[in-house]
């Protein structure tokens, strides 16, 4: 799996090692620099007789940068290429420690040889060598916990984002088990309408089943947002079936405006409240209902219904409501209001532009 935080961190790789080489070979050679401004040079000709005096001169500095990075990138190569096998992190340790000891002492003489002799310091003068492998030493254990700082950042990010896609994987499936919920509830609500009009009224269960079939399509589409204006255009037909039912008893006003109609909404959201007004509340001569479904300015619908609550609530699943304030909640961490009076219920739907 593709760590995504390389895009902003640094990974163990040879680009890696390439800029902390570099980073740590220009502060040396600064310190060094420094050093020789302020009169402590390096090396003094007294502690061998082959030993020349030690002046500035910018080859040396530029071979000196070059051995130090050289040296450097070797370590972080080994320090990485060990991190990145598959073993304990106990063995990597062991594995770093032993390898960076060795190739410390190898190296260091090998390329201090190569200066001495570049430079004339003459035969293996101890304090250059003692100097150059003390200094080596130095940058190894710079290496050695760096490479593990690094490590251990990228092992953090990698449990982190492991994390989070098994959260988004846990998300998804929550949303589509509540998604999956919704047809059924649709299609047993539709068809307790549908016996209800057979009992009471033949024909208008004939005009019922004919408009039905079209709006059941809407249902079948498996897309988890749809633009306001195609889920208008279903709400209306779902209107249209439940004025069969009460006739004028219902009634609905829908006042949206433009600006919003290619906003984003979650498929159901319109006929799961207007459902719902109808379910809990009375729909009769003496007491019509009236639902309102309006856009604010605030870039939401609120639908709005008179509180005329039934004595004894139809027989549901129970999850119109609650199912959609989780499933918006999952799909865009926005939260359904719902604002309840002593004589109106208000639920805000907050509309996602896209």
């Amino acid at each position: 799996m593709k760590n995504k935080y390389n895009n902003h961190s640094f990974s163990l790789s040879y680009r890696t090692a390439l800029i902390f080489s570099l980073g740590i070979s220009f502060l040396v050679n600064l310190l060094f620099i420094i050093m020789f401004v302020y009169g402590k040079e390096a090396f003094s000709p007294q502690d061998h007789e082959s030993v020349k005096p030690v002046g500035f001169e910018p080859s040396k500095l530029i071979a000196n940068f070059v051995f130090i990075f050289l040296y450097a990138f070797i370590l972080y190569c080994i320090n990485f290429y060990i991190l990145r096998i598959n073993s304990s992190d106990k063995t990597k340790l062991i594995l770093i420690i032993t390898g960076t000891i060795i190739v410390t002492f190898a190296l260091s003489i090998s390329f201090s040889y190569i200066q001495m002799n570049i430079f004339g310091f003459g035969k293996y003068p101890h304090r250059f060598l003692r100097g150059g492998m003390m200094r080596d030493f130095f940058i190894s254990i710079i290496v050695v916990f760096s490479s593990q700082l690094l490590y251990l950042t990228n092992k953090k990010q990698q449990i982190a984002l492991q994390n989070k896609i098994l959260m988004a994987e846990n998300v998804r499936t929550r949303y589509e088990t509540l998604k999956n919920q919704v047809d059924p509830h649709f299609l047993f609500n539709s068809l307790n309408t549908l016996s209800s009009l057979i009992k009471t009224d033949p024909d208008k269960a004939q005009e019922y089943i004919h408009g039905f079939s079209s709006v059941f399509r809407y249902t079948l589409q498996n897309k988890d947002i749809l633009p306001l204006y195609e889920e208008l255009k279903f709400t209306e037909s779902y209107c249209s079936l439940m004025q069969i039912r009460y006739g004028e008893n219902l009634k609905f006003v829908i006042r949206v405006d433009e600006k919003y109609m290619n906003y984003a909404i979650i498929p159901l959201s319109i006929q799961t409240l207007v459902e719902n007004a109808i379910k809990h509340n009375v729909v009769s001569n003496k007491y019509p209902l009236t639902i309102t479904i309006s856009t604010t300015d605030d870039s939401s619908l609120k639908i709005s219904n008179p509180l005329q609550p039934k004595k004894e609530i139809e027989a549901g699943e129970g999850i119109g409501l609650a199912n959609l304030m989780e499933r918006y909640r999952l799909k865009f961490q926005k939260e359904i209001i719902i604002n309840k009076s002593e004589n109106t219920f208000d639920v805000i739907i907050p509309l996602i532009k896209i």
